[in-house]
């Protein structure tokens, strides 16, 4: 089955019509079922080692963390939780900003979704939640985090992701970066995050009309702050503006 196949039978599983969340089934209230994560930062209790590193925490989807060469603990640091795309894996999201981030000294946070995608988009909130909660306790004790500057960033069905939870934890998440998204779950918003949004005007996996285009315009009457790109391509993230977003998830 290939990527397009795959991310037309999870949005027709979870009822995606023309940019809009409409779930067949209401979001059960289990444990982390309203989508909020509990992760406050705290200083580092060991001592970090630049690179490149695997979380250790999920067995055979596990995660990866990236230190810039650049870190220094005496100086908090920012942080970009990534999330990946349906049917990929943390390194798909760290391999392309790992460059970008040096130069800023942006510390990058991918963790695996538990299954095939991220929760939300197949059933509830809940294991993926868990998963980035345990993430987030495992980098702060290795690198000095900046509360000011943590942000969430996804591709495609991680960009939705990250939209979703990204305004449901506004008080933990400062900035939200979106390539590609398609849909922004139900959920109670916290916060005013920043919101950063690309998308190809030649996507055929999401369509930019029945995405981006709509979704753009409701968070804007929402009241969010968003600042949007569209670029002449395929559902993909852009070389170009995916620069431009690491600078802007880096800044204070």
């Amino acid at each position: 089955m290939n990527r397009r196949d795959v991310m037309q039978r999870i949005l027709a599983g979870v009822g995606v019509i023309a940019g809009s969340w409409v779930p067949r089934l209401p979001l059960a209230r289990a444990r982390r079922g309203d989508g909020r994560l509990h992760a406050p930062v705290r200083p580092p209790r060991q001592t970090a080692v630049p690179g490149l590193q695997h979380l250790g925490l999920g067995g055979s989807r596990d995660g990866l963390l990236y230190i810039p060469a650049s870190y220094r603990a005496a100086a908090p640091a920012p942080l970009a939780v990534l999330l990946h795309g349906a049917g990929q894996e943390a390194a798909e999201m760290v391999n392309p900003m790992r460059e970008l981030a040096d130069p800023l000294g942006l510390i990058l946070l991918a963790p695996d979704s538990r299954d095939v995608t991220w929760d939300v988009t197949r059933r509830e909130y809940g294991p993926d939640i868990r998963f980035i909660e345990q993430a987030l306790a495992w980098t702060y004790d290795r690198v000095r985090v900046d509360p000011a500057r943590i942000s969430v960033a996804g591709f495609s069905d991680g960009a939705s992701y990250a939209l979703s939870i990204g305004r449901i934890n506004g008080d933990l998440f400062h900035r939200i970066a979106a390539f590609s998204p398609g849909f922004v779950a139900p959920g109670e918003p916290t916060g005013h995050p920043k919101i950063f949004i690309t998308h190809g005007t030649n996507d055929r996996i999401l369509p930019i009309d029945q995405a981006s285009r709509r979704i753009v315009p409701d968070l804007k009457a929402q009241g969010y702050p968003v600042e949007y790109h569209e670029f002449p391509g395929p559902h993909a993230m852009n070389p170009a503006l995916l620069k431009v977003a690491a600078a802007w998830l880096a800044a204070r």
